[in-house]
């Protein structure tokens, strides 16, 4: 076992092996694990051994007695070569920045044993049996070009896959992804590697990548619960088994994403990839002037439909064009976007005549044949014929005479003459306005003072801001335990999460403190009755012992309800 250590961070980073001597025909297991996240994880390079499994990566985060423990682990399967010491040399990763490596490890493989060890341990049987597949349909697509990754969980005798939890969940951040939803998941028979295995396809996402060059997956990881079958039956006769957690991994992938080409490439090219039909539809073509017609610019097809802009109308002056209502139908399957995305403009003619809608241009890249292809609408004609015309729209009326004279009195209505009045402008000076923006700055800054002496006092009142926090996490973890009600290991770290911070903020008591006898005694100071007292260290106990042993949905909501309504009986019966 290797090990590397910051005594003032208390990090580890350690390796550990299955066994340190074995047969020329078994497997050994080695574990890489760090108590803390790290970076630029590096394997040795395993010169006197051959990987058969892995590299698989795991990572547990927990929460218990208000204490986060967290652990990753990289782990690979190893035969050994030949007979004699073998050696796993020194792994290397980053942890805050600082550098850790683990010690050489010294095997010791003798001759091949008749029946290798591991084949009836629980660990090996779990290993070799269950597995987490990423099926990607296209690892070298084009820039923009969809395609689809599919997880599937596969196990096979002889162990029972009874329940399953995502721990890591892929990011896809150089991409546009959609998941497709599952509504069950379901067992079938399929094939990996020319063996049978019993499959649950578990996540469906479909990535159009936005930049070219190599993008990478990050992994998919589970929690299993398997079920493994022991030598033991019981009374009647039927077979014992074990139950187990493994975490599997499908690990990172890296597409390689191809740019598309320069060469040939429209100089209207929006970015649409895939295969397409474009039309510009009218719908009424005679009109009359201040009515109005739609044209509908659609573009159909397999591709990235969300992901380009459409052609822009272009028509003649005299029609007014408003701007356009986006509409979509877009399904999204493992084949991609298909469907239709459209553009409709609503225009408005302001004379009668002939008016052109001009032909559109709609080019596209269609990545199975690595060609541009430019599609071209066909000029329509819309006829206006009721209203102006563009020569007499702006004309006056025929009756007026722009050169005769005035008429008498024509001008009668002007008043020739006025009357004026001195206006007694008030002075602002002693003024009431005067008075008041003299004293307005001596308020203000009396009224800051307030404010700032209020905060002061406020954050000087460090067992009080602690009670303040201690509540709001409370609230927070209800919130969170009542959301969670079908998952049950978030159910109950949260519910006693929040049990804890209320006894912080109520009884004022310290984490490292948190024994039942302790808890019951300072509830009972506190004016609760012991009933209620003993039920609330009765629910604490329920959350430590949920994880460990299998509750149903009944339970939960009852543990929920116990837990709401204990709090507001010892809200009552508590002393200020």
């Amino acid at each position: 076992m290797g090990l590397g250590l910051s005594a003032l961070a208390q990090v580890s980073f350690e390796a550990r092996v299955s066994k340190k001597k074995l047969g020329l025909n078994e497997r050994l297991r080695v574990d890489f694990v760090m108590n803390e996240n790290g970076d630029n994880f590096s394997p040795p390079s395993f010169a006197d051994f051959r990987v058969v499994g892995g590299p698989q990566q795991s990572t547990q985060n927990s929460y218990i007695n208000g204490k986060r423990s967290f652990s990753k682990a990289f782990t690979y399967f190893l035969t050994p070569k030949s007979k004699g010491s073998a050696t796993i040399g020194a792994a290397q990763v980053t942890i805050g920045g600082e550098p850790y490596t683990t010690n050489p490890i010294t095997i010791e493989v003798t001759d091949a044993v008749d029946r290798p060890r591991g084949d009836n341990d629980v660990e090996y049987l779990a290993d070799e049996n269950l597995l987490l597949i990423a099926e990607i349909s296209n690892s070298k697509p084009y820039l923009n070009e969809g395609f689809s990754v599919v997880y599937k969980l596969l196990f096979r005798n002889p162990i029972k896959v009874s329940d399953a939890r995502e721990i890591e969940s892929p990011e896809f951040g150089d991409f546009w992804s959609h998941t497709i939803k599952i509504p069950q998941f379901k067992i079938e028979r399929g094939t990996y590697k020319g063996e049978e295995y019993n499959v649950v396809v578990w996540r469906k996402n479909v990535l159009y990548p936005q930049k070219s060059g190599k993008l990478t997956l990050e992994p998919l990881a589970l929690n299993v619960v398997v079920q493994i079958p022991t030598n033991r039956r019981d009374f009647f006769g039927n077979i014992l088994y074990q139950q187990v957690n493994r975490t599997v991994t499908a690990g990172k992938r890296t597409i390689t994403t191809k740019a598309l080409p320069e060469d040939g490439k429209p100089e209207d090219f929006s970015g649409a990839v895939g295969t397409f039909d474009f039309d510009v539809l009218l719908n009424k073509d005679l009109l009359k002037a201040s009515e109005s017609f739609q044209a509908t610019i659609k573009v159909r097809g397999t591709g990235n439909l969300k992901l380009f802009e459409l052609p822009k109308i272009n028509t003649p002056s005299s029609l007014e064009v408003y701007e356009p209502e986006y509409n979509e139908n877009v399904k999204v399957s493992l084949k991609g976007m298909e469907g239709s995305v459209e553009n409709t403009y609503t225009i408005v003619p302001q004379y009668q005549g002939k008016f052109p809608i001009p032909a559109l241009n709609f080019s596209y890249f269609d990545p199975q044949k690595e060609t541009y292809k430019t599609l071209r609408s066909q000029e329509q004609l819309v006829n206006v014929f009721e209203g102006p015309t563009a020569s007499s729209g702006r004309s006056e009326p025929a009756t007026k005479n722009p050169i005769a004279g005035p008429e008498e009195n024509s001008f009668k209505f002007i008043k020739l003459e006025g009357q004026f009045e001195a206006i007694q402008k008030p002075l602002f000076f002693k003024s009431r306005l005067f008075y008041l923006l003299s004293l307005a700055p001596f308020l203000l800054l009396a009224f800051l003072i307030l404010i700032r002496r209020s905060l002061l006092n406020r954050a000087q009142d460090w067992e009080g801001n602690r009670q303040r926090k201690a509540q709001r996490l409370v609230r927070k973890y209800l919130a969170e335990a009542k959301k969670n009600q079908n998952d049950k290991n978030t159910f109950y770290e949260s519910l006693e999460r929040a049990l804890h911070n209320y006894l912080k903020a109520k009884v004022k008591l310290e984490t490292t403190d948190y024994s039942k006898n302790k808890i019951r005694a300072l509830l009972q100071e506190k004016n609760v009755p012991n009933d209620d007292a003993q039920a609330f260290v009765k629910i604490l106990e329920n959350c430590d012992l949920a994880r460990f042993t299998p509750v149903d949905q009944v339970e939960i909501k009852k543990d929920f309800a116990q837990a709401e309504n204990l709090l507001s009986a010892i809200e009552k019966s508590i002393r200020p």
